[in-house]
């Protein structure tokens, strides 16, 4: 719910969560639910490894906010966690014919299980029915026996139906469900590998849908690009195709369908050439069908040189901080894509947009992260507003207020389609409220992406990650205004 299997799926040194606990109590800031010793992985086929879940979390130390307050940025709430327990990867989605409803999908490390032999972490599902202001009881997603991970979750405008995918552990990975009655209940899931099946592992799904809900696409990973798609509203859908003739490693963070034909749909990708090792330079990639997933080309919108380090936060290896890119169709049908890239081989990535009336031809690429070559940007979302042209909003993690431990979320918004922007605006404002908060912001990003989601009657709904390190714990951030 991420950038890619390179930041949240792979091997973590998880063996430091021990000396991490005991450096939280000796500075007063006990640790809770410290079962250290259920460090488990899921291997796939090339035995890279998924967290299971530590046991650790800072609940007794997080302030839960039931209702929103004014923040500091007019027209804003100060940002509210969703839980204390440990939470990362989290998804948010409006239906774009009724702002009252919002949904959140979150990976949960900590806490109940869906059932006795269920395991974690699993994806919790949250409702709104008055705009984001409260939330009813957290629920389950699905109740299975193996690792839940990167949820989606997508409102269809004509029906109010809501969609939604995540990963059932690599086999039989992307998995696909839907609620007729506004995430009350849910259909069982529909899986698109395993044994017998090719690819035999998928990883990193994304979803979207047409505003109808009749076309949906999903784009996942194994090691190759793969995109399966649905005419009916996902009652069938395609068998997988792949994408790439290349020996790169794919990974899809953004996409959207044409608002006026959904056999049109489009995918953004960053693939890097040495594997999932993250050598080398990265590539901005675009994918687009007119035919309704039967066949896609591919344009490239940009090179980014090798990924920065960020061996400082505990836990992280090369990859989590390398290019990922986000996209978004406005009314009219123009494109806009924002994605995080450098110049230099492990320099600080900065943040960049360009916009696409075809995805095939591409505006030159525009900067709106701060002038500063030291500071490190990632994992963009973009969204705009249902019916509304030209309005895009942009939001992304940066460490300007303090390098390396002081990350923000920030905000942007255009209404001419990118010719102008206004100023930043920051979200997570809150000095307290958990162990990782201060302020400066937050200690690092927690997940390896977060989204942003625009209801009808223009307001934001941005949702995030932030913990003590890449591995943690943490918690999931919320925030909603216009």
């Amino acid at each position: 719910m991420s950038l890619a299997s390179k930041r949240c799926h792979e091997s973590t040194r998880w063996g430091i969560l021990p000396v991490l606990a005991l450096a939280l109590s000796v500075a007063g800031c006990a640790v809770v639910g410290s079962d250290q010793a259920k460090l488990k992985r899921d291997r796939d086929r090339d035995g890279e490894g998924k967290r299971i879940g530590s046991g650790v979390s800072f609940l007794e130390q997080t302030l839960v906010e039931a209702a929103p307050a004014p923040a500091a940025a007019p027209g804003w709430d100060v940002e509210r966690v969703a839980s204390g327990q440990d939470d990362w990867e989290p998804a948010v989605a409006v239906d774009p014919a009724n702002a009252n409803y919002v949904y959140q999908a979150i990976t949960r490390y900590t806490g109940p299980k869906a059932c006795g032999n269920c395991r974690l972490p699993a994806i919790i599902i949250r409702r709104s029915t008055d705009g984001g202001a409260t939330w009813m009881p957290d629920q389950f997603l699905a109740a299975t026996n193996k690792g839940q991970y990167d949820p989606q979750i997508e409102v269809a405008a004509l029906t109010g139906h809501v969609y939604a995918v995540w990963l059932d552990a690599f086999t039989p990975g992307s998995t696909f469900t839907k609620s007729t009655n506004r995430g009350a209940t849910w259909s069982t899931g529909k899986s698109f590998a395993g044994k017998g099946k090719k690819p035999s592992w998928n990883d990193k799904p994304w979803l979207v849908i047409s505003g109808d809900g009749q076309h949906v696409y999903l784009g996942f990973n194994s090691s190759d690009s793969y995109v399966v798609s649905s005419h009916d509203g996902g009652i069938t859908f395609s068998t997988p195709v792949k994408t790439n003739s290349d020996n790169r490693y794919w990974f899809h963070s953004g996409g959207a369908v044409s608002p006026t034909n959904g056999n049109v749909a489009y995918f953004a990708c960053s693939t890097f050439g040495s594997g999932n090792t993250y050598a080398g330079d990265a590539t901005i990639e675009v994918l687009k069908t007119t035919n309704g997933g039967v066949s896609w080309t591919t344009t490239r919108v940009d090179t980014s040189r090798e990924v920065p380090p960020c061996g400082w936060a505990a836990g992280c290896s090369t990859g989590f901080l390398g290019s990922s890119a986000a996209m978004a169709i406005d009314s009219a049908g123009k494109l806009m894509i924002a994605y995080n890239a450098n110049d230099t081989p492990g320099a600080p990535e900065q943040m960049y947009l360009r916009t696409s009336t075809d995805g095939v031809a591409w505006s030159p690429r525009q900067r709106i992260s701060v002038v500063s070559t030291s500071v490190h940007n990632a994992f963009p979302a973009v969204a705009t507003r249902p019916g509304v042209a030209g309005d895009f909003r942009v939001t992304w993690q940066d460490d300007r207020i303090q390098s390396q431990t002081g990350w923000n979320t920030w905000y942007r918004r255009t209404t001419n389609g990118g010719t102008s922007w206004s100023a930043d605006i920051r979200l997570s404002d809150r000095t307290d409220g958990a162990p990782y908060k201060s302020a400066n912001g937050y200690q690092f990003p927690y997940g390896d992406y977060h989204e942003l989601a625009v209801a009808p009657d223009g307001w934001n709904h941005v949702i995030w990650g932030a913990g003590t390190s890449y591995t943690g714990p943490g918690g999931v951030w919320y925030t909603r205004g216009q």
